[in-house]
């Protein structure tokens, strides 16, 4: 009878010690796959503010922040990352028939772009303050001004604003037309300064999670 309580406490003592070691593997397991928080973000005006950057430094946000523009088509003309600069040459604004693009934001911005001749350029601007980094976006618009020609009648209408005749329409302008010719200056555009810097804030996330995602893979495969 005693030799049998000693065994049933035996095997009680040997299953306890097998599911206390079990529970501290999957723990364990637990810990091995954490991963550092995502950088947490946020947009102050036109600024974005990266509060913790582990693992992202100025050249890793130039990277995101070129790729976002670029998918806006905008052109980059200057990007030094020593200074933390991103420049893009001036974009024609979108017309009603490009649907694909994303330069208007706003209603009031996309029926303008269809009446007038409209260009923008954006600045970023990257810098480090304290403990994190900041992203300003600065865009600029202006709309093209040009003289109208006086023509002596509406058949010679097609001259108004090019070398053109009734059979050949040209793009080539008036030499005193494009003498007059000039850039008026519109301000910032706010909107797309929010839009731009909401969409390297998604990406920088996205390229976090493909970051942990990555090295979960390889700390499964070791």
């Amino acid at each position: 009878m005693l030799k049998k309580e000693k065994k049933h406490e035996c095997r009680s003592t040997y299953r306890l010690c097998l599911y206390a070691l079990m529970m501290c593997a999957l723990i364990l397991a637990g810990c091995a796959q954490q991963t550092s928080a995502p950088p947490s973000m946020k947009v102050l005006g036109s600024v974005l503010h990266i509060e913790q950057h582990q693992g992202i430094d100025t050249s890793d946000l130039m990277k995101v922040a070129e790729d976002v523009l670029a998918g806006m088509y905008f052109a980059i003309d200057k990007a030094d990352a020593n200074v933390g600069v991103i420049r893009t040459r001036p974009l024609p604004a979108a017309q009603f028939f490009e649907f694909w693009r994303s330069d208007n934001v706003g209603a009031d911005n996309t029926l303008a772009a269809n009446i007038h001749t409209i260009r923008r350029t954006v600045t970023l601007n990257i810098s480090q303050q304290d403990k994190e980094l900041q992203i300003g976006c600065e865009v600029q618009a202006h709309r093209l001004s040009m003289l109208e020609r006086q023509v002596s009648s509406s058949a010679r209408i097609y001259g108004i604003f090019s070398q053109s005749s009734p059979l050949l329409q040209r793009l080539i302008l008036n030499p005193e037309q494009k003498k007059d010719m000039a850039w008026i200056d519109l301000g910032r555009d706010s909107r797309l300064e929010a839009e731009i810097l909401k969409r390297i804030e998604a990406k920088i996330a996205d390229t976090s999670d493909l970051s942990d995602k990555s090295r979960r893979q390889k700390g499964n495969k070791t």
